[in-house]
């Protein structure tokens, strides 16, 4: 559906971080978005309909961590872990 993004190759951030096992749930991740602590391209974003697309580099603050992911796919589904592991790149973490 074009509102999912598919038609501009692109798939909601809030999506992404659910099927990429970032956050629990959906409502956690638009949450999460919504406070600020996201950024897309090294710019901040709390829009949870922001399309994200492949190569695209986002930094999650959460549970007092900063983690920096690349995403790699943008996935279809919110499946198991070894699978969510390939919607992604880590490219660091502190905290």
């Amino acid at each position: 559906m074009a509102a999912d993004g598919e038609a501009s190759g692109g798939l909601r951030l809030d999506k992404w971080l659910f099927f990429a096992r970032v956050f629990k749930s959906r409502a956690i991740a638009v949450e999460r978005i919504e406070a600020g602590g996201i950024r897309v391209n090294s710019q901040p974003c709390n829009k949870p309909g922001k399309l994200v697309h492949p190569g695209d580099r986002i930094i999650v603050s959460a549970q007092g961590k900063v983690r920096a992911l690349q995403v790699a796919a943008l996935g279809q589904r919110r499946g198991p872990a070894s699978e969510a592991q390939g919607l992604y790149r880590e490219l660091g973490q502190t905290g």
